[in-house]
């Protein structure tokens, strides 16, 4: 071949590749987030009392973290920080809204931030900015109010998303057999959003109930799951796992159509979960604690990612991970990372899904300075760097009483069953001192010792927990 002919090959089969480069659509993302709702319950997880086969398919077909977990051990911080990809201890939503009322506690909460702002850029507007056609159906939490006038405001389609349908965790009194957890709602204005927005890209946001308290189920499901071998046991609950199966149903409807709509080679599908399970409802084993606590059953959640073509099936990561680093993931999957004018805590996994190795990570960070009625130990803080997890209670470190610092080694000890804190000061102070740094570059509020405690007095004053 001669020079000028290999020269005009070459510049060809440039001009081909930058072609099929432009024509290249940017992918759809399906983002599903379970509430309360840790790993326990998914089967793919290891319990094989949960059936969820829908979901254990799309782990298969995809990539399962074993160390995913949420931002906060509550609600409201954790969709916080998706959104914008910021710590809660940076946005300073660090509690469920509107939190609950501790006057009598031995610390007095800050007065942190009870609504996402306006002026805070999400990621709903960042992709709808880059084209994409928006829409959350389910629970928001982040506006001022739960529900009523005051929910308006702040609410989503004020915040990036072109179509939203707002549901509600149920009341007691409501009739499991009539969809109390919006499950069906939510399904159906989502297999019809998938209908008209298959020509464009999307980013669709489920964000269900489930399986938030109080828990119910059609009767003829409990009542199937309480018959199986293991209901008896404190981590298997036949009502969650009436609920798992509702809600493992939808979303096989859901990738259903995706197949049905052609959509399915081009569509990021992540499911995971905004905090841990409630203990009052079953045991998070094998993991200790659970919903507003610090170990690892009230943050450690599931974490699926299915990506055809893109994330090999059958992956295993054991990267630890975070809320907030959905945000850069998903605008550089986009096609546009975050800009410089933002400032984002999460770091992008996108090389990781595509087959890189796991993202260098200093360290995973959590601040939550409130009681909680399903707490234990008060407000507190923790960091895990590599295998080591350090959780640092407010009471201790401000008042010099309750619990001292509980360092584990997740590695040799998941279920954080020994606390190596007296032997290993120096890496203690190390952690405490990482932690303090934390907090400083976020500006995040800490509580103050409360002058008037009282001992003799309730901590807490009844009032709602939506958390």
């Amino acid at each position: 071949m001669s020079p000028r002919l290999a020269l005009t090959s070459l510049a060809l089969a440039l001009v081909s590749l930058s072609l099929s480069l432009v024509a290249a659509p940017p992918p759809n993302f399906i983002f599903i987030l379970g509430d309360d709702l840790g790993t326990p319950p998914v089967g793919i997880y290891g319990n094989s009392y949960y059936q969820t086969p829908n979901l254990d398919r799309l782990g298969r077909e995809g990539i399962r973290f074993s160390d995913a977990y949420s931002a906060c051990p509550v609600c409201s911080p954790t969709r916080a920080a998706f959104m914008t990809g910021q710590y809660p201890a940076r946005t300073r939503i660090t509690d469920f809204i509107p939190g609950g009322a501790f006057p009598n506690a031995r610390l007095q909460e800050p007065q942190w931030q009870k609504y996402l702002p306006l002026s805070a850029r999400t990621l709903a507007e960042e992709l709808a900015d880059r084209g994409y056609a928006t829409a959350l159906f389910g629970k928001w939490h982040l506006a001022r109010a739960y529900r009523g006038d005051e929910s308006i405001p702040e609410g989503p389609d004020r915040q990036g998303f072109a179509e939203t349908f707002i549901t509600h965790k149920p009341a007691k009194s409501d009739d499991p057999e009539k969809d109390a957890h919006g499950v069906e709602a939510i399904t159906t204005r989502a297999l019809d959003f998938l209908g008209r927005h298959r020509q464009r890209p999307f980013f669709l946001y489920l964000a269900h109930n489930s399986i938030h308290s109080p828990i119910m189920a059609p009767r003829t499901l409990v009542e199937k799951h309480r018959a199986r071998a293991g209901s008896d046991r404190p981590g298997n609950n036949p009502v969650i796992a009436a609920m798992m199966e509702v809600l493992d149903l939808s979303i096989g409807r859901v990738l259903a159509r995706l197949d049905e709509l052609g959509l399915r080679e081009n569509t990021l599908v992540i499911f995971t979960g905004d905090n841990g399970g409630l203990l009052g409802d079953a045991s998070q084993s094998p993991w200790r604690g659970g919903k507003a606590q610090l170990h690892e059953g009230g943050i450690r959640v599931p974490l699926l990612m299915r990506w055809p073509g893109v994330i090999a099936p059958g992956r295993l990561s054991a990267a630890p991970v975070s809320t907030v680093d959905f945000f850069p993931t998903l605008l550089e999957l986009s096609g546009r990372p975050a800009g410089p004018s933002l400032t984002v805590d999460g770091i992008s996994l996108a090389a990781h899904l595509r087959g890189g190795p796991e993202p260098a990570r200093d360290a995973v960070f959590w601040h939550y300075p409130h009681y909680h009625s399903a707490g234990d130990g008060g407000p507190a803080g923790a960091v895990r760097a590599g295998d080591w997890k350090l959780v640092e209670y407010y009471e201790h470190s401000l008042a010099g009483t309750g619990r001292a610092p509980e360092l584990f080694n997740l590695r040799t000890d998941p279920a954080e069953t020994q606390n190596l804190a007296a032997s290993d000061p120096a890496r203690v102070r190390a952690l405490l001192e990482k932690l303090a740094t934390f907090r400083a570059r976020t500006g995040a509020q800490m509580p103050s010792v409360n002058p008037t405690y009282d001992p003799s007095r309730p901590a807490r004053r009844k009032g709602p927990d939506n958390g």
